[in-house]
């Protein structure tokens, strides 16, 4: 049989019941499109996530205080909760690790911010003069927090963009106004450019102070909550992370690992965590549209098997005027396929569109790969071979005697 009859014979059979037709094609159409709208919204949320965590730093190791853990019953409090670390733990790790370009301490914390009439909620952050470099942060507008003002703790502010706009309304600078943050006044000295949230925090909907600000006028203590650290490059992150560790340990007179009352993380463990849980959303969410696409192969093989009755008669007489094996199988192959091709198609596109229309609302960011489009086509096909031959076998099986009888 050649391939324009094949063609041809498949436009008739298929248009001539095309309401069955179309309600059979709707199964492959609907998984194909799930299939690619699910993966989108997983892989976007996988690279918004490595965004954010990237835009936090780069090549950056932090340090976070953690409750020593006791052996036995002894009681420990909550890693959270804990204050283990220093401002000279801070300096010793800038001046005693090798490959680090600078290092921030920092307090961090929730207070009431109030200005002209207005108030907010927010986390403020008391950071050093090495806080723009360590966290690639850039001034808007007017200054940041210098080495002078940190050493003094004058109270002073810088005010994320988001923060300026809650404070002092749309379009209006904050600079040179004061702020009361937990009832005592801070000159706004600086606001940040935007960066946007993320999956942790909006790093626009912030405060920055200096770090011992924060220490004599908000905690009260001289702890810290972290000590951010900018490596030199990503080849020695894993070294200076190991190098930080050891050096806690000595500090704090710790000689068991298990039991540091700190952590240290690069930005690579973090990300590697991020994209692990992404990736296995993905799947999960790529499983749930292929139940939908598994629906729809059923629903073709339901289709042809009906088909395969109804034309029975046909079958018989084609084998008897000379058609073969081969030539039947091929035919009802070919229907199948062409089925779940152009539910396929109509899928992929259903699917972009979904993935547009979600993206367009800002609900949550989606990304359509060229890879997941070739894949739901190439499922299509594969679903269209697996349940379309079991029913073309059937058919070329049959006893053309047998089929001319059936009624």
């Amino acid at each position: 049989m050649k391939f324009k009859d094949i063609l041809h014979e498949t436009y008739s059979a298929l248009s001539a019941n095309k309401v069955r037709s179309g309600l059979t094609m709707l199964g492959i159409v609907i998984g194909i499109s799930s299939v690619i709208a699910m993966v989108s919204i997983g892989t976007g949320a996988s690279k918004t996530i490595s965004t954010s965590i990237e835009s936090l730093g780069s090549n950056l190791i932090q340090v976070t205080p953690g409750a020593q853990r006791t052996q036995g019953f002894g009681a420990s409090s909550g890693r959270g909760n804990a204050k283990t670390l220093t401002n000279e733990d801070a300096e010793a790790i800038l001046m005693q690790v090798a490959d680090i370009e600078a290092v921030d301490s920092q307090v961090s914390g929730r207070y009431q911010v109030t200005a002209k009439g207005t108030n907010t909620n927010t986390t403020i952050n008391g950071v050093t003069s090495s806080y723009m470099q360590v966290r690639n942060v850039e001034v808007a507008e007017g200054s940041f927090i210098s080495d002078t003002q940190n050493n003094s703790a004058s109270k002073v502010a810088v005010l994320g963009p988001t923060t300026q706009t809650d404070l002092f309304g749309e379009g209006e600078s904050g600079v040179g106004q004061s702020i009361r943050i937990n009832g005592m006044e801070f000159k706004v000295i600086g606001v940040t450019l935007a960066k946007g949230g993320s999956g942790f925090q909006n790093q626009d909907d912030i405060i920055f102070i200096p770090v011992k600000s924060a220490q004599r006028y908000l905690s009260g203590d001289q702890y810290l909550t972290t000590i951010a650290v900018q490596a030199t490059s990503p080849d020695v992150m894993t070294q200076v992370q190991a190098d930080i560790t050891a050096l806690l340990l000595s500090r704090h007179k710790i000689s068991d690992s298990t039991l540091a009352d700190f952590s240290v993380q690069n930005q690579n463990d973090i990300l590697g965590a991020a994209s692990s849980v992404t990736s296995t959303l993905t799947y999960l969410l790529a499983a749930i549209g292929g139940i939908s696409l598994l629906v729809g192969g059923i629903g073709i093989m339901n289709m042809m098997l009906t088909t395969v009755t109804e034309r029975t008669r046909e079958i018989g007489l084609r084998k008897a005027i000379g058609a073969r094996k081969n030539d039947i199988s091929t035919q009802f192959l070919a229907e199948a396929i062409t089925l779940t091709i152009i539910g396929g198609v109509v899928g992929i596109a259903l699917g972009w569109l979904i993935s547009f229309v979600v993206n367009w609302t800002g609900l949550v960011t989606t990304s359509v790969s060229l890879s997941s489009i070739l894949l739901a086509f190439g499922v299509s096909a594969v679903v269209g071979v697996v349940f379309g031959y079991y029913p073309a076998r059937r058919a070329a099986s049959l006893n053309p005697i047998e089929a001319l009888r059936y009624e």
